[in-house]
């Protein structure tokens, strides 16, 4: 895929690879990337489908973002086919990790904004924690030198955007299907 964005990358993926490489970014950045991979987010909605019901309502929501932004992303990176940054480049720091899927978007960044924005949307006086949390595991794939900038924004622009979509949707009309269609009128939560 030819990036028109190419400086753009480059600027920011030498500017966070290579000039804020330090041992604690590196633990920091090594570490905090896997809070937007799905052993993380699989477990996190086990949890609130396990806890009290507005949880599991939660929980619910939070798994029809990640469904939602999942398939955008899966159908996306088959669709661009681009090569991850530490395929290309020369004299990135990679950290051993090595990927054989597509580079654009980014699924964790994904993943961690549908499941940031949901609880946002949910519990406001958490809003800018959980979002720097998202923010930091955005970082983080571009740090690890897994994902391009753009590839970065692109994710969190699909998160951000498939969890309004199911927020403020979605969600009603899954949960009254369900409802209807599984549980014979039964409240859902």
């Amino acid at each position: 895929m030819k990036n028109p964005f190419k400086s753009f990358d480059n600027l920011f993926i030498n500017l966070i690879n290579k000039r804020m490489n330090n041992k604690f970014f590196s633990f920091l950045f090594y570490n905090i990337t896997n809070l937007g991979g799905p052993m993380f987010l699989i477990g996190l909605v086990i949890i609130l489908f396990i806890l009290e019901d507005n949880m599991r309502s939660l929980g619910f929501e939070i798994a029809c973002a990640l469904i939602v932004s999942s398939i955008i992303v899966q159908v996306l990176k088959r669709t661009f086919s681009r090569n991850r940054p530490y395929w290309i480049l020369k004299n990135l720091n990679t950290y051993g990790i090595d990927l054989s899927d597509y580079s654009f978007p980014s699924g964790h960044s994904a993943a961690s904004f549908s499941t940031c924005t949901i609880i946002a949307l949910n519990y406001p006086k958490i809003a800018l924690f959980v979002i720097f949390i998202g923010f930091l595991v955005a970082i983080s794939r571009i740090y690890l030198a897994v994902h391009y900038p753009t590839d970065v924004l692109a994710g969190i622009i699909i998160g951000v955007i498939s969890s309004l979509i199911v927020h403020y949707k979605l969600y009603e009309l899954i949960s009254t299907y369900i409802q209807n269609n599984f549980l014979g009128g039964r409240v859902l939560w």
